[in-house]
């Protein structure tokens, strides 16, 4: 069957060059964008409730974009100025170059890692005599923890912001060839919204192992993969799936 119509569920990207929009004008396919889960911040008394004194650490792990704003939105809540000397340790360069919003960059002691949580170990270590605070989503990957608790360092990890389901009610009626999942908590939110579904002809494009995995505990078909050593991007999956399935139209 054709593909004419994909769902990815994650925001429109706010980039004019991203490759889904290449994709768009190339395969002549309509592409819609809506995030099936969000963020919502935690209240600082909800933090407060988490036995958590931001007086208490001197340095702090940032491991999203999501973890910077929710840490100086609390501690504005929270009145706590956050002080000169406090260190950051940042999972990657994005997210690094993203705490500039917050902070005069040059003038400030910042630790960046590669990308994945077990490259930014390193820095940690070598800093282990000071209080690590780690402010995070409910739903942190376990290799966070047992990273943490391997290093020997006196750390704390805090919900600072929560992922959340969105209403996807008005979407009920409405068919998609190919819907397009990069986390686990998007099927979730599928099944929440919509406890009834069934695949049938709809074809499922799903980026990276834990996603799969929760795919199939669902019951479901997975149609399209990503990353694979062909297909590295969720984009380059889609077009090579929709140039087999369409070059008869």
């Amino acid at each position: 069957m054709k593909v004419k119509t994909i769902l990815v569920s994650q925001p429109e990207p706010k980039i004019e060059n991203s490759p889904y929009f290449d994709l768009i004008e190339k395969q002549k396919v309509k592409i819609d964008f809506r995030p099936f889960i969000h963020v919502e911040g935690v209240s600082a008394k909800e933090v407060r409730h988490q036995k958590v004194d931001l007086n208490h650490y001197s340095a702090i792990i940032l491991t999203s974009r999501n973890a910077v704003d929710h840490f100086f939105r609390v501690a504005e809540e929270m009145r706590f100025k956050v002080p000169d000397t406090m260190k950051y340790f940042c999972q990657s360069e994005a997210v690094a170059y993203y705490l500039q919003k917050y902070v005069v960059y040059r003038k400030r002691k910042i630790y960046v890692g590669k990308r994945t949580f077990a490259e930014l170990s390193p820095l940690i270590k070598k800093y282990k005599d000071e209080k690590f605070l780690l402010p995070n989503t409910d739903k942190i990957k376990p290799e966070v923890p047992e990273t943490m608790d391997a290093l020997g360092v006196n750390w704390k990890q805090a919900t600072f912001y929560k992922t959340v389901v969105s209403d996807l009610s008005d979407l009920a009626d409405v068919y998609y060839d190919v819907l397009v999942f990069f986390s686990p908590s998007g099927i979730e939110s599928l099944f929440q919204n919509f406890p009834d579904f069934k695949q049938n002809d709809t074809r499922i494009a799903v980026f990276g192992n834990t996603t799969i995995k929760a795919v199939k505990e669902k019951g479901l078909r997975v149609d399209i993969e990503a990353p694979t050593p062909e297909t590295p991007s969720m984009t380059m999956a889609l077009e090579k799936y929709i140039e087999k399935v369409n070059k008869g139209r």
